[in-house]
């Protein structure tokens, strides 16, 4: 089983396969859009091998976000 940390997108670039450059606590990284062209930068995305599956608004995020810190995720 694998847990999806949401993450924000912090920088995208154009192509034909768009990337989002996102942050991973201490560490950025980067993510394919094409599952979201919707995405924009400062949204929070679920990542999963690589690709941005799923925009979360931001009161999902920030609920996803606050049961990972009780848990010490994160």
């Amino acid at each position: 089983m694998c847990l999806s940390y949401p993450v924000r997108i912090l920088e995208m670039t154009d192509g034909p396969l768009p990337m989002g450059r996102i942050n991973y606590g201490a560490e950025d990284s980067w993510c394919a859009l094409a599952y979201v062209p919707e995405a924009t930068v400062g949204d929070h995305v679920i990542v999963q091998n690589g690709f941005a599956i799923q925009v979360l608004d931001e009161q999902s995020a920030s609920e996803s976000l606050a049961a990972f810190a009780e848990l010490g995720v994160g």
